[in-house]
C-alpha cells in the first residue's frame, strides 16, 4: 500500500528569483560594512552556494546584481573583487539602505544631508527666480498646512515632505528632484534619521521654512539658497546633537 504523502507538512519552495534577493541583500551588507573589504576576492561559486543553501545559478545572477550595483568587478582569470565605494550605486535601494541602517557613527546621514542641502538649496534658488503667482500660491498653502498641526507628529513630518516636494517639483530640476525624493524618502525610514529631538524643535523648523517661502516670494534666489541650506543642515544638528545647538 502506497503511503500518502501530506503536502501540507512540505514547507513551500521559495522561488530562485527571491532566493537570489536574500543573497543580494546579504552579500551588499557584508561589502557596505567593510567586512568584505575594497580588492577583496569573493569566494568561488561553490562555497557561496553551499553557504547560502542554493544552487549555482542563484549565485551567479546575485553576484551579476552586485556587478550592476557597482559592488564588485568580474574578471576572467581574476575571480570577482569588491569595488571602491566611490564605484557603487548609492541611490540603488538595497545600497542605500544597508549604508543607512549600518551607519553606526552617523557618517552617511551626515553626507546625505550635506548632497540634499545642495540640491535642495539649487531647486529653491530656480523657483525663486522663475515661480509663478500659482507656484507661489502653493508653497505657502504648503506651510499653512505645517502651521495648522504646530507640533510633532507624523502629520506633522508629512506636511513637512510635502513642503519640501512642492519646491522639488516647482523648481523644474528633473534630475535634482528625483535624486533628492530617493535619499530623502529612505532616510525618513530610519530611526537615525528622526533622531534626538527638543521642545521648541517644531516651531524653528517652521520659521526656517518660513524664511525659504520669504526669500521665493521675493525673488530672491541667493537667499532662499541660502535659507534652504541652512535649514537642512540645522535641522540635522538639532536631531544628531544633544538638543539644540548653542
Amino acid at each position: 500500500m502506497t503511503a500518502r504523502v501530506d503536502r501540507l507538512a512540505l514547507p513551500p519552495r521559495r522561488p530562485a528569483e527571491r532566493l537570489g534577493v536574500a543573497v543580494v541583500r546579504e552579500l551588499v551588507e557584508l561589502i557596505v560594512t567593510g567586512q568584505l573589504g575594497e580588492g577583496q576576492l569573493l569566494p568561488p561559486e561553490g562555497p557561496l552556494s553551499e553557504h547560502f543553501g542554493v544552487s549555482r545559478t542563484v549565485v551567479r545572477e546575485s553576484v551579476k546584481r552586485l556587478e550592476e550595483k557597482g559592488l564588485v568587478v568580474v574578471s576572467q582569470g581574476r575571480g570577482t573583487q569588491v569595488a571602491r565605494a566611490g564605484s557603487w550605486n548609492m541611490l540603488d535601494p538595497v545600497v542605500l539602505s544597508a549604508l543607512i541602517d549600518n551607519d553606526e557613527s552617523l557618517g552617511v546621514l551626515d553626507e546625505l544631508t550635506i548632497v540634499r542641502g545642495s540640491l535642495e538649496a539649487a531647486m529653491a534658488g530656480a523657483l525663486a527666480t522663475r515661480r509663478t503667482p500659482e507656484e507661489l500660491t502653493r508653497v505657502e498653502h504648503a506651510l499653512a498646512a505645517m502651521r495648522e498641526i504646530r507640533h510633532e507628529t507624523d502629520s506633522s513630518r508629512q506636511a513637512d515632505v510635502v513642503f519640501h516636494f512642492t519646491i522639488m517639483e516647482l523648481s523644474g530640476n528633473r534630475l535634482a528632484e528625483n535624486i533628492c525624493k530617493r535619499l530623502y524618502r529612505r532616510a525618513m525610514e530610519s530611526d537615525r534619521f528622526h533622531g534626538l529631538a527638543y521642545e521648541s524643535a517644531f516651531e524653528s523648523t517652521l520659521d526656517e521654512h518660513a524664511l525659504v517661502v520669504d526669500a521665493i516670494a521675493r525673488r530672491d534666489a541667493a537667499g532662499a539658497e541660502r535659507a534652504m541650506r541652512d535649514h537642512i543642515v540645522t535641522s540635522w544638528q538639532r536631531r544628531r546633537l544633544e538638543g539644540p545647538p548653542g
